[in-house]
């Protein structure tokens, strides 16, 4: 009796456990499941920054280290700008003795916790606790000291620029390029002792303003504080716009419901898409990725009104928000349509900031990799044009299309082809428009264009194959607005790809500007630096898929289904060729691989989704399941490569719910393989998409079967058309492939000439 007993008090306790470890798990809201330091280190280039923000805001802040393993913090940050790294101001707390005080103090730090809207961390050499959250334009620091009858300061650092203090308050304003300023009003609840600038290890109260390299203020607190609140706006308008945005944002200095208010905001817009299934670590990765897909671009409207960098000048933004730090060439290939389903109205705020960037920097010309600091030309390739077809074919309004038309027309035509160039047309877009190509050089062949970068180079396959696109993109605005001529034109220029194809090889072939391929040629290593010479960052092995606008011809001009398939299959299986320290020396852009495909760097993402269009379809099952199982981990090391601003996240959150646009412009996704059992995302509309994967597990990969809103659906895609208004896809899932499900009816490609 005593041990039965005993045997069913044991089980009640594993039973509680149980029902409380599920209980967690389902109480978890989704922004539970991020986590910002995944990816933190880096395979080889750059990691990504554990940030923390609201939604698309402008203000984003990450601790300041060398890198993830870096031992100490670099004081405590307080706007991040722009471009990866770079960050204005900087806020340290000290207790010490003031002939140890510097511009920015280094601390040893412990007990971090970083959240989207939240931040922690003890500076245990200073025996200080920091707390941090912020809102859209400001935010909150509470700074805990604990040594006791011990000098307190804060210092204060412009960096580049100038700052000023006047009792418990500190504005000033840092340079940034193109003259461009960010500018920051901050006040402390606690009235400081005294406050000025630093003079010969003492505050100078006499002078309470300094300007240059590290130019900072201190504010001294007295011997016998335990907590200074501090609060602060920034802006790039003025100090008084900074001061007033803090105004508007805070009333008090409670960090904690700040952070409670910032924690609402990213539950309710991760929420959008809620995915059920038995893994954690998968909704972990899932849900992290979609943070990133938020971090830009961000909305740099301040009560009505923006800096434009593209002019130099202050705008009224007419009620509609201007965004800017969106990287195109990343994005316009799944962030942007992930943002077409979900976040409509900021689709359309964004196209139309685009046309206002074209406007501002008078040459009407759409912008390819716009920053705060201006269109910076990063890359190669004009792919604003992508974005606004294909938020048009899913049915955006509020942007004028013949405006959108005549900037990206522009933009292709007027401005240059060549990479990270703003300069106007010239020699070699000549030549594109008379021969179809970008001409190459042979190696050693010494560069007479003006204009080229001596380090980016041509990257004349890169461009040939990326504004062959660009103009298909072009011919479908043209077909929109009516203007069949120049739709007939711009659709024969997007076979442009055809004139660099080499038949004898399968690979898209640089040729000289006499039409001759170059030789002798190597398509894992010829072209340099990062392939430079020919394609861009990735090799001819990559650059042979880059047709996403007619993927049904790249297909034929290979030779069929079967020889396609037979070239995807050995991309997958080719090898380096070299040890990874000579590969990597030369494509370190090129990581992530899985023979000579490249999960790391963007014109990659589509690959695993061409198996589709010649009737494998279960190839792309298997190879998308394999590749994020592989790459994308909530770890440190979780990221193959570069994040790139959403550009690779936005990848995995489609890949995850189960489909992919592989064309931006055309309406239309390819089925692939989800990796949840049910997946709701409500759509701008508020209409609900909803994909059920039954019998699902992590090797029932394969869909055996699909019903699409009751229906029997046998094609591996579907169109924008079938879900504007919800729907349901079911897809019945086992561990072998079905190899007859989805082969013969194919996803669409452009038109045939």
């Amino acid at each position: 009796m005593k041990i039965s007993n005993v045997f069913f008090f044991i089980c009640i306790l594993i039973l509680s456990a149980c029902t409380s470890i599920n209980n967690g798990s389902a109480n978890k809201q989704p922004v539970d499941y991020v986590n910002p330091y995944m990816g933190n280190i880096s395979h080889l280039l750059v990691p990504t920054y554990p940030t923390i923000h609201l939604p698309n805001s402008m203000l984003r802040v990450y601790p300041e280290r060398a890198d993830f393993t870096g031992d100490n913090i670099k004081g405590l940050p307080l706007i991040v700008t722009s471009h990866r790294g770079r960050s204005a101001f900087n806020l340290s707390p000290y207790q010490g003795a003031k002939e140890d005080i510097k511009p920015v103090m280094a601390y040893s730090y412990d007990r971090e916790k970083l959240k989207p809207y939240y931040y922690e961390v003890d500076l245990d050499d200073q025996q200080t606790h920091i707390q941090y959250a912020p809102s859209h334009q400001s935010a909150i620091y509470q700074i805990d000291f604990s040594k006791s009858e011990t000098p307190a300061y804060l210092i204060l650092n412009s960096k580049n620029g100038a700052i000023k203090v006047e009792g418990n308050a500190v504005s000033g304003y840092q340079k940034l390029e193109n003259n461009t300023n960010v500018y920051i009003y901050l006040e402390t609840e606690q009235t400081p002792v005294e406050s000025g600038t630093w003079k010969d290890n003492a505050i100078d109260e006499s002078q309470r303003q300094v300007e240059g390299d590290n130019a900072f203020v201190v504010l001294y607190y007295g011997d016998k504080v335990q907590t200074i609140n501090l609060r602060y706006g920034i802006s790039f308008i003025s100090e008084e716009q900074a001061k007033n945005n803090l105004k508007r944002e805070q009333k008090d200095y409670n960090v904690k419901q700040l952070a409670d208010r910032g924690r609402a905001i990213w539950n309710e817009v991760l929420g959008k898409i809620k995915v059920n299934g038995n893994d954690d670590t998968e909704k972990t990765v899932f849900y992290t990725s979609l943070y990133r897909c938020y971090e830009r671009p961000v909305c740099i409207s301040e009560d009505g009104h923006y800096f434009s960098a593209f002019d130099g000048k202050i705008h009224e933004d007419g009620g509609k928000p201007f965004y800017t730090d969106d990287w195109i060439w990343d994005t316009y290939r799944a962030t942007h349509p992930l943002r077409v389903l979900t976040e409509a109205k900021t689709e359309v705020d964004i196209i139309n900031s685009y046309l206002l960037m074209a406007e501002q920097m008078g040459t009407n010309w759409m912008p390819t990799f716009p920053e705060i600091t201006g269109d910076s030309r990063r890359m190669n390739s004009n792919h604003a044009v992508a974005t606004v077809i294909d938020g048009y074919t899913k049915g955006l309004k509020g942007f004028d299309l013949e405006k959108a038309y005549i900037a990206c027309k522009k933009g292709i035509e007027e401005k240059t082809l060549i990479p990270w160039s703003g300069a106007p047309a010239g020699w070699l877009d000549e030549f594109y428009k008379e021969h179809g190509y970008i001409p190459a050089l042979y190696p050693g062949e010494k560069e007479t264009v003006e204009n080229v970068n001596s380090f980016e180079k041509r990257q004349p396959i890169a461009v040939t194959l990326g504004t062959s696109y660009d103009q298909w993109c072009l011919s479908q605005i043209a077909k929109a607005l009516g203007k069949t001529e120049e739709a007939d034109y711009y659709l024969k220029c997007s076979y442009n790809y055809r004139n660099v194809y080499n038949a004898e090889t399968g690979f898209f072939h640089p040729k000289d500007k006499n039409g001759k391929f170059i030789e002798p040629f190597d398509y894992r290593y010829s072209g340099g630096m990062g392939a430079r010479d020919y394609y861009g960052e990735n090799n001819g092995w990559v650059y042979r898929w880059d047709v996403p606008h007619n993927v049904a011809d790249l297909i034929s001009l290979m030779g069929g289904n079967e020889q396609f398939i037979a070239n995807l299959n050995r991309t997958f299986v080719e090898p380096l060729g070299k040890g990874k320290p000579e590969f990597y020396g030369q494509l370190p852009d090129h990581t992530g691989n899985v023979g000579q495909f490249s999960m790391a760097n963007e014109p990659s993402l589509h690959i695993p989704y061409l198996y589709n269009y010649a009737g494998q379809p279960w190839k792309t099952q298997k190879r998308i399941h394999t590749l994020i199982n592989q790459w994308f981990r909530n770890d440190l090391m979780g990221l193959p490569g570069d994040e790139d601003g959403g550009g690779t996240s936005a990848f995995v959150v489609f890949s995850m719910m189960g489909f992919y646009p592989v064309t931006p412009g055309m309406p239309v996704y390819n089925i692939g393989s989800p990796f949840f059992a049910n997946t709701k995302m409500t759509m701008s509309n508020g209409k609900v998409f909803e994909i059920e994967a039954q019998n699902y597990s992590g090797d029932n990969k394969y869909i055996q079967s699909a019903t699409f809103n009751g229906k029997d659906w046998d094609k591996a895609w579907f169109s924008h058309s079938d879900i504007e208004n919800g729907g349901k896809l079911i897809l019945v899932m086992g561990n072998k492939p079905n190899r007859n499900w989805g082969a013969k009816d194919v996803p669409p490609s452009a038109e045939k000439l």
